[in-house]
């Protein structure tokens, strides 16, 4: 019987080694594909002069050969989501892993304040490596592991080349602007949302309001995790996906 495909993206600033953290756990019960944002590893010359949700997500897509889950981490999420949206034909399951169809917060949505990516914008045309490491801080705040998890997301960086300043930047543009919320109850394929109770860039206040306008999608919280919990507890984060999809 063959293995059901299993399409992963990458968030912002980083790459398609993460995955490797997790990659034994699941190349038995998957055909993996690792699949690039725009602009990075192998995609690293290859992204659109409009660097939009929409387009990014379009030629993303174009890799999806075959149907199969496709799950999105963070700003990969939000991708995953759009391509949910616009070619729901490419997919048997989304899954979307600590993210969320808006990523900035607002008077009626937590997310991450706006002046924290705002701050992110400014350093990064003057510092990226330093952008970069406060990012990942960020990204493993609350984990009993962070320190561990921070070495070990930063070794794993280094597989590929940096991202032009301009991918990175219009990344943080999407971060600060995209916003699903109206329209992910129009999501047609069986969802699964995973976050980290701990995670502090898609806060645990934002997990009942985006179960409230999706309310088909199942949701799993792994209580110890911030917002890399494939990196914090791969094991627990593997077994969740093989408990709650088919293959």
């Amino acid at each position: 019987m063959a293995l059901q495909n299993l399409y992963l993206i990458h968030g912002w600033g980083m790459n398609r080694s993460v995955w490797q953290v997790i990659e034994n756990e699941l190349k038995a019960h998957f055909k993996l594909h690792f699949l690039d944002l725009p602009g990075y590893a192998n995609a690293h010359k290859h992204y659109p002069a409009d660097y939009s949700l929409a387009n990014i997500s379009e030629q993303v897509a174009a890799k999806v050969n075959q149907p199969g889950i496709l799950l999105g981490w963070s700003l990969g999420g939000l991708v995953a989501q759009q391509i949910a949206l616009t070619q729901p034909q490419k997919l048997t399951h989304l899954i979307c892993l600590a993210s969320t169809p808006k990523f900035q917060a607002s008077d009626n949505w937590s997310g991450i304040k706006p002046e924290v990516l705002s701050a992110f914008q400014q350093q990064l045309a003057n510092d990226y490596q330093k952008t970069i490491e406060r990012f990942l801080a960020i990204q493993t705040m609350g984990s009993d592991t962070a320190r561990q998890d921070v070495k070990a997301l930063k070794t794993l960086l280094l597989e590929h080349p940096t991202p032009d300043e301009f991918v990175l930047a219009a990344g943080l543009k999407i971060l600060a602007e995209a916003d699903l919320t109206k329209q992910i109850n129009q999501i047609s394929v069986p969802t699964l949302r995973l976050y980290g109770k701990l995670d502090s860039l898609v806060p645990a206040k934002a997990i009942e309001p985006i179960a409230q306008l999706q309310p088909n999608a199942q949701t799993i919280i792994f209580n110890k995790a911030s917002h890399a919990p494939f990196i914090s507890h791969p094991l627990e984060f593997s077994q969740a996906l093989l408990a709650n999809l088919p293959n």
